[in-house]
């Protein structure tokens, strides 16, 4: 019985908010240590104790259970080669197999006289017995535990309420795996990163990391949950930067028509660090994808970049038509035309000289982005401007010939008649000054 079970129900409480932890978690935990407890004073190895406590008053029950089984002969060796903290036989002992002309053959269960009572045994106690049930038969609970019970009880408190929180703490992660979360870097090592994520840390692997992309400690960030797996020491966390999740995500929080559904993100592909392509299209008329995505100035745009570290975004809009998705999605480059083949989903585009390196981009980036954008595999071919055929060629050799041969004419009656017109001039003007002599005579 319990001194004070006010004070103890309020101790309870304060654990399960500091360890994240059910009311019903932690009782089982101290349920599981009176048992411990009492086996290690009171009981012995032939008993399967269960005890069952009350938060209101603070009393313990304590139960020996047993489940009825067949009657099966108990070897007297098995029976002390019992292991004493042992409740359970391993899956090998309870099915044990053997060989028998190279083929393997399965023994019956085995009897494990500590969790198991044999039918004959059951129905002394109980007429109406079957086998799979349960015999629960009440133990004295007794007033007082010794001091290595007491510590053999605080050592299952501690493991079981470590064990309890880190199964919380796994199941809430596993929760929002392959989701987007805030991180904090915490340590950088050359082989891995470790982000703090909360309760937990997790890590980030160098395959995982954007290459060229800096982790200061205390750096906040933004993380995708690749894995989350059960350890030894808790939930094993791999993260990764490179996901096309993180730059969703990101636009769902900077751009409330895309938070809101207005404005869809209809496809999205992405070589993080470098460049990524995003398709987004709306219902209503009123309002223009693109430009809702860049906002005023572009602040909504850059606010998105600046958070990747300078990777460039090319925002394109969606269209439903194939040819003119894929025309859209190789933006910059101006497209002079597009042939698809369904069957094979193949598209072939045509593009000027001047556009075709642009139309391939770096390395083939922006071609490379377009298809996996549009999931259309994409060949570009340059277009050169030729003249249809040589007769044309001629002719337009011939028509510039006479144009040069009309012109030569045209130039040396021009010259000439500027020099008679400067003759007229100077002829004129020796007239006047003659005059002007005989005047003075």
């Amino acid at each position: 019985m319990l001194q004070d079970p006010k004070q103890f129900s309020l101790a309870l409480k304060q654990i399960c908010d500091e360890k994240g932890l059910s009311e019903k978690q932690v009782i089982e935990t101290i349920e599981s240590a009176l048992a411990a407890a009492y086996r290690k004073d009171y009981g012995n190895k032939m008993q399967n104790i269960k005890t069952k406590f009350n938060l209101q008053d603070g009393s313990v029950k304590i139960y020996d259970l047993k489940t009825i089984a067949e009657d099966v002969p108990l070897e007297p060796e098995e029976e002390q080669n019992l292991d004493e903290d042992k409740t359970e036989l391993s899956p090998k002992e309870k099915n044990a197999e053997i060989q028998i002309d190279g083929g393997l053959t399965k023994e019956k269960k085995r009897f494990n006289p500590r969790t198991e009572i044999q039918i004959s045994d059951a129905l002394k106690i109980k007429k109406d017995a079957e086998i799979g049930e349960e015999i629960i038969t009440k133990l004295e609970s007794p007033d007082n535990y010794g001091r290595m019970a007491a510590q053999t009880a605080k050592q299952v408190i501690i493991q079981k309420l470590r064990e309890a929180e880190r199964d919380t703490l796994y199941k809430e992660i596993k929760k929002i795996e392959k989701t987007v979360i805030n991180g904090v870097v915490q340590r950088y090592d050359p082989r891995f990163v470790l982000i703090s994520i909360g309760k937990a840390t997790a890590i980030l692997p160098p395959e995982n990391q954007i290459k060229g992309e800096k982790y200061n400690i205390g750096d906040q960030m933004k993380f995708y949950i690749a894995s989350v797996n059960q350890g030894r020491k808790g939930p094993e966390i791999v993260l990764s930067r490179l996901s096309k999740e993180i730059v969703k995500e990101l636009f769902i929080l900077e751009i409330p028509e895309i938070s809101s559904g207005v404005v869809k993100i209809k496809a999205l592909a992405r070589e993080a660090g470098e460049r990524s392509k995003v398709a987004v299209t709306t219902d209503d008329e009123t309002i223009d994808p693109i430009g809702s995505c860049i906002g005023q100035r572009g602040n909504r745009i850059q606010t998105i970049i600046s958070e990747l570290n300078g990777e460039k975004i090319d925002i394109i809009e969606y269209n439903k038509n194939a040819e003119k998705f894929i025309g859209n999605s190789l933006s910059p480059a101006k497209i002079l035309s597009i042939k698809t083949d369904i069957e094979k989903n193949f598209a072939t585009v045509k593009v000027r000289s001047d556009q075709f390196s642009l139309a391939i981009g770096k390395g083939g980036q922006n071609v490379r982005l377009a298809s996996k954008l549009t999931d259309w595999k994409i060949d570009i071919q340059e277009e050169k401007s030729e003249p249809q055929n040589k007769d044309d060629e001629k002719k337009e050799k011939t028509d510039s010939k006479k144009e040069t041969s009309d012109a030569k004419p045209k130039t040396s009656d021009e010259k000439k008649k500027k020099l008679s017109d400067k003759k007229e001039k100077s002829e004129t003007k020796d007239k006047k000054e003659k005059d002007k002599n005989k005047k003075k005579k």
